[in-house]
């Protein structure tokens, strides 16, 4: 059987404490119904308050230190996640990798803290435009999946997220065939690494302009096991098609 789906939400810098409130009316409109795996993962401030509604959906958050504590003001340690309710972060995401320099071997010490912690880790991996438009993309996010993966990786504990950077935020997708393409060459990396076994349980998700228009589209892809969400989980209107497509 295939790995059963996740749908992650990530609000990224978006949103005070009024978010909470929609929430509840998410935990509402799918209270007794089949869906998803379901992650909501807020700014660090908001975790607790999330983890406390102990809903249907999990919390995750957004980047952890590699170290379990220290002398490294503004970071956050993957334990204090765990502590305060984390089950999942984020770790390699674009905007981490670009804005702060942060390289392949950063990222699988990130993977190997969170998985240290009892956190499952979402590795992000993908493509910049000028790399999709060599036609090196699939080349490219392959050698980044192995890179970026960490020692001790189990379909179990570990997810891998490709998001085309070139499209995350744009409005822009690539086909249907080239997400389904990528994510199949990012299973065959995880299996070079860590055996066919693994890779066919591991979860890879698709993320970059994901929202309720596409989402069914993306869903019925072979080798796509659930969305990272970026821009279209701010609101219930749009979060809610996604969750429901992936069920």
């Amino acid at each position: 059987m295939p790995p059963a789906n996740l749908v992650a939400g990530n609000r990224k810098m978006n949103g005070l404490s009024d978010f909470l409130q929609e929430t509840d009316a998410l935990s509402a409109r799918f209270a007794g119904k089949n869906t998803p795996e379901t992650a909501i993962i807020p700014p660090f401030p908001y975790i607790s308050a999330l983890a406390a509604k102990k809903s249907f959906f999990k919390i995750g958050a957004q980047n952890c230190h590699t170290a379990e504590k220290g002398a490294f003001t503004g970071d956050v340690s993957a334990e204090m996640l765990k502590d305060v309710g984390a089950e999942y972060v984020i770790v390699g995401h674009s905007e981490r990798r670009g804005g702060c320099g942060e390289t392949n071997e950063i990222v699988k010490s990130k993977a190997e803290a969170a998985l240290r912690a009892g956190l499952k880790p979402i590795i992000c991996v993908g493509e910049d435009e000028a790399t999709y438009r060599a036609g090196e993309g699939s080349d490219f996010t392959a050698k980044q999946t192995v890179a970026s993966l960490p020692e001790g990786f189990s379909p179990d504990t570990c997810v891998i997220a490709y998001e085309p950077i070139w499209a995350i935020g744009t409005g822009l997708t690539p086909t249907e065939d080239e997400i389904n393409a990528v994510c199949g060459r990012v299973r065959a990396a995880t299996a070079e690494k860590f055996g066919a076994a693994a890779a066919e349980k591991t979860r890879i998700l698709y993320g970059g302009s994901v929202n309720d228009k596409n989402a069914a589209a993306i869903a019925a892809l072979s080798e796509v096991n659930g969305a990272l969400v970026g821009g279209a989980c701010l609101k219930n209107e749009t979060f809610i098609p996604i969750i429901e497509a992936f069920a």
